[in-house]
């Protein structure tokens, strides 16, 4: 029997054998691609291949792509461990044709490869495949029809089906066509529904789809017209998961040698017990126990999070309230209380990560370095979880038993179900055998309508937004040479094309509008890698005369270069212009990069080697750099850093370029440092600055470390949950900033001037027995301890006077109330008291109202006070009158009157307002409020 890894290997080496270049998984946090929240199939990372904004330098590929399917439209995640087939993550094994072959040879593969006993050899009497049977103005796919018959499948085993199933589209517009489903039946003891006679297509679970083939043969436009394709593509998808199971001859995918091991060891983390299994039911067993359906959903869901969890960590996302990693934290959360379920109450988690390593790390080699960080982002979060689930839990608890409707009917309600499973993390399914478990009736639909209403939130904070096909005049136009690493000025250049927002080609540009410009050859630098793009000037031919000045340079199609400019003269296509890189703004965007360099390095070298690219920003003026990192990085850290870095710099050590490096070589040799989720060709560019840093990188680079002058680190913070964020400059930056600084120490030291001497006259004192009239170094102080300390002198000086005012107010709001006998009234037997106690502060007033309970008695105190223009309002019940009159129901009309509103304890409620003008009349007021309540 195949192992899943042999299965994936095999894939592999068939479409490398008809000529496919294998490309490794792209990151599950999709590149430059704001449409996902996860890569979600095989074609994610070629997107831009098929929309024509990228070129690569080959036309077939082949790859087995990390996927992750818990968010947004494609949301698998309630379903995990109660199916045979839903999973969060998978693996999609994919081959893909980029205008290279079409629909005859990609049926031809994948027959060949699922059929030959050379490959995968099943069984053709399993197998049923489905066409488009023509839909919406698209004719039937006969094409793929006969092909299908060609290769020997008998007739009635080809199904027609809907678009529904078998016609594929990326977005509203753009590539898209029919498709071709290959089946393959499992038995009749795979149905869920129990069926013991069915037909293909009948959805029960025994007709399992195995692989998919787009035909991407059209481009659908803004009108909605089916266009076709100049070089129709293909795109395909077979999931690695289901594809073992039917090679190893089980019917659940957790069956499969990609799970069983992760099972085992979730069973040895939570102490899972053997349990007893209901005549009728199919175990589940895990080498020699098996394990009711309920106790093998918990496992099932364990060792599928554990994947999803480890390779979202591993790729970069960390856990967040918001966006993906908000996703993640549900599905952390979901298997922690899985594993409670199980009976395990102490952190478990964390240590599946190991599980997952060792049987993934062959495909996924970032595994290993990746582990021990992952697990201990997971412990953290298993910590974290544990008092918001007890939390929970008890919440759950409580609400069961208050939930029973007047009818007598018991019900409870979706909206506080959905506020346990979102806020507290609580399974949908633990809830509703929580509430079935008490003989309540769940609100099934209150849940659903709660949900939905989340997921349109949800949809309405990504900002994600379709992504349209190239231009079809960009994918005409050949690439840019680059030549911007050797030069600032280049001569003799072509204009190619004029492009405007408002049409799509123009031949000619005006004074003073602005458009994008294409060039045959340019020294001009695209915003890339995070380094902003370059900016300068057109010329004539001779140079002589600025034809345009350049404001910026991008690439909204691989390896073509457009230039924003705005025209100072009359330029048309077919011009020679001499382009010229702004040199001052370059040098300076060097230097910012060369340190970013460095930086990356030191924060390596100081923090440990978990540090990891999470973005950067390379601009002229300064530097920004996010960094993978648990707490806020030290002052001490801080310094530590910028120190180790700069000596760098005054080492002068060579910049070192290395170009056109094999990707492995750079990897495995060099060591370089890569930034999972970029995108890497065969061959990369490497940025070595001695044995202190070594990184891919298209960018623009110093000579030496010399030149950068000096990394001055202004600040560090918090980007995100996990994610630290740390800003410098270099270079004449860097000078204006000491500059800058001299000019405040100046006025610091004006400042504090006689402290100054003072301090420093003092600590000369104390150390003269051991220094003699010669003043220490350590007795001087620099401005800014100075300015420190006589910070914290005025800051204790108004604390006092702070103090001592509100002891003051105090004094005069408590003698206020020596006669206050005359305000008491009797209301129905109950005393009641309102009194105007201004520019009191709330504490000041809680411990007035206290007072004055105890010497009434028995009553009710309120309090008003008016205080720069607002209104504060308190009152007291004593203990015996709140079966009567509680506070909170006599604030309520008082704080309506000033404009305000309030609420607290039967004994005592708080209130705020906004109208100091009517607060006599409220509390003039009071006496009929407390009398309508105890009548």
């Amino acid at each position: 029997m195949r192992t899943g890894s042999q299965i994936r290997r095999m894939f592999l080496d068939f479409f490398v054998q008809k000529g496919h270049r294998e490309v490794h998984s792209s990151s599950l946090v999709p590149h430059n691609d704001p449409t996902l929240l996860f890569t979600n199939a095989g074609m994610n990372q070629f997107k831009d291949v098929f929309l024509g904004l990228e070129k690569r330098d080959y036309n077939s590929a082949t790859s087995s792509q990390k996927c992750v399917r818990a968010g947004g439209k494609h949301n698998d995640l309630e379903n995990v461990g109660f199916t045979n087939r839903h999973h969060t993550f998978f693996e999609m094994l994919g081959n893909f044709s980029f205008g290279d072959y079409f629909k005859k040879d990609a049926i031809a593969y994948a027959w060949e490869l699922i059929t030959s006993d050379k490959w995968f050899g099943i069984a053709k009497d399993k197998l049923y495949v489905t066409i488009f049977n023509g839909e919406g103005g698209v004719p039937r796919d006969a094409e793929a029809y006969d092909l299908w018959a060609a290769q020997g499948v008998a007739k009635d085993r080809i199904f027609e089906m809907g678009a529904k199933d078998n016609f594929w589209q990326m977005g509203d517009n753009g590539p898209c066509g029919p498709c071709s489903e290959i089946h393959y039946d499992m038995g009749v003891q795979a149905s869920e529904q129990g069926h013991t006679d069915c037909r293909f297509p009948c959805d029960c679970g025994r007709y399992v789809e195995i692989w998919n083939l787009v035909f991407m043969q059209f481009d659908r436009d803004g009108n909605g017209k089916l266009n076709p394709l100049p070089k129709p593509s293909i795109d395909t998808g077979a999931g690695l998961e289901r594809v073992t199971a039917v090679l190893q001859g089980v019917i659940s995918n957790y069956d499969t040698d990609l799970f069983t091991p992760l099972i085992k060891r979730a069973v040895e983390l939570t102490e899972a017990k053997m349990e007893h299994v209901a005549p009728g039911q199919r175990p589940v067993t895990t080498q020699t126990e098996s394990y009711s359906h309920k106790s093998a959903a918990s496992l099932r869901v364990i060792a599928d999070h554990a994947r999803s969890a480890t390779f979202l960590i591993s790729d970069g996302v960390l856990p967040s309230n918001e966006g993906r990693g908000y996703v993640l934290r549900k599905i952390i959360r979901r298997a922690i209380t899985h594993g409670r379920l199980l009976g395990q109450t102490k952190p478990f988690l964390h240590d599946m990560v190991f599980a997952v390593r060792d049987l993934m790390q062959d495909a996924y080699p970032e595994l290993k370095e990746m582990a021990e960080r992952v697990s201990k982002i997971l412990r953290a979060e298993e910590t974290r979880f544990a008092n918001t689930l007890q939390v929970g839990l008890e919440h759950l608890e409580f609400t069961i038993s208050e939930h029973i409707l007047p009818s007598g009917e018991k019900v409870y309600p979706g909206v506080g179900a959905f506020m346990l499973y979102d806020t507290y993390g609580l399974p949908l399914d633990f809830i509703q055998d929580a509430v079935r478990d008490a003989g309540l009736i769940f609100d099934q639909t209150g849940f659903d309508k709660a949900l939905e209403e989340q997921r349109t939130r949800a949809r309405a904070s990504w900002k994600g937004a379709s992504k349209q096909a190239a231009n079809p005049e960009y994918q005409k136009l050949e690439k840019t040479e680059f030549e911007g690493y050797r030069q600032t000025r280049s001569s003799n250049c072509l204009v190619r094309g004029i492009f405007k927002p408002d049409s799509p080609l123009t031949r000619e540009l005006n004074v003073g509008e602005e458009a994008e410009v294409v060039l045959d050859h340019t020294p001009f630098y695209a915003d890339s890698g995070g380094q902003v793009g370059d900016v300068g000037w057109f010329y004539d031919s001779e140079g002589n005369t600025v034809l345009a000045d350049v404001l910026g340079c991008f690439t909204p199609v691989q390896g073509v270069r457009f230039h924003r400019v705005r025209a100072r003269h009359h330029l048309e296509a077919g011009d020679i212009v001499t382009a010229v890189v702004n040199q001052d703004i370059r040098l300076a965007t060097m230097r910012n990069h060369t340190a970013t360099h460095l930086l990356q390095a030191g924060l390596r070298e100081i923090l440990g080697k978990h540090v990891k690219q999470a973005g950067s920003l390379v601009a002229p003026n300064h530097l920004r750099f996010d960094f993978s990192h648990f707490t806020a990085v030290a002052d001490e850290e801080l310094q530590d850093i910028e120190d180790l870095i700069n000596k760098e710099v005054l080492r002068n050590q060579k910049v070192e370029v290395i170009e056109n490096v094999p990707i492995d070589v750079a990897v495995n040799e060099y060591h370089a440092m890569a930034l999972f989720g970029e995108k890497y060709g065969d061959k990369v560019r490497v940025i070595k600055i001695g044995d202190f840093s070594t990184e891919l990188c298209g960018g623009t680079h110093t000579g030496a470390t010399g030149e950068i002058g000096l990394i001055k680190i202004l600040k560090e913070g918090s980007v995100s949950s996990g994610v630290r964020r740390v800003e410098a400059i270099t270079g004449e930056g860097s000078l204006q900033h000491f500059r800058k600084d001299h000019q405040l120490e100046n006025v610091v030291a004006s400042f504090v001037g006689p402290t100054l001497a003072a301090k420093s006259a003092a600590k000369g004192g104390a150390t003269s027995h051991k220094v003699g009239a010669h003043e220490s170094e350590e007795a001087l102080l620099s401005p800014a301890e100075a300015l420190k300390l006589e910070l914290e002198k005025k800051d204790a000086e108004i604390k006092r006077l702070v103090r001592e005012l509100d002891q003051a107010r105090m004094k005069s709001a408590s003698s206020s109330t020596a006669n206050i006998g005359e305000k008491i009234k009797d209301v129905k037997g109950v005393k009641v008291l309102a009194h105007r106690v201004d520019n009191l502060e709330r504490a000041q007033m809680r411990t007035l109202v206290d007072q004055l309970r105890d010497k009434v008695g028995s009553g009710v105190v309120i309090l008003g006070s008016a205080t720069d223009g607002n209104v504060s309002l308190i009152v007291g019940v004593t203990k015996d009158l709140t079966s009567k009159v509680q506070a909170g129901k006599v604030i309520g009309p008082v704080a309506q009157k000033v404009g305000g509103k309030g609420g607290g304890r039967p004994d005592l409620a708080e209130a705020g307002g906004k109208d100091p003008g009517a607060l006599d009349a409220a509390l003039n007021d009071v006496y009929a409020i407390v009398e309508g309540l105890v009548s």
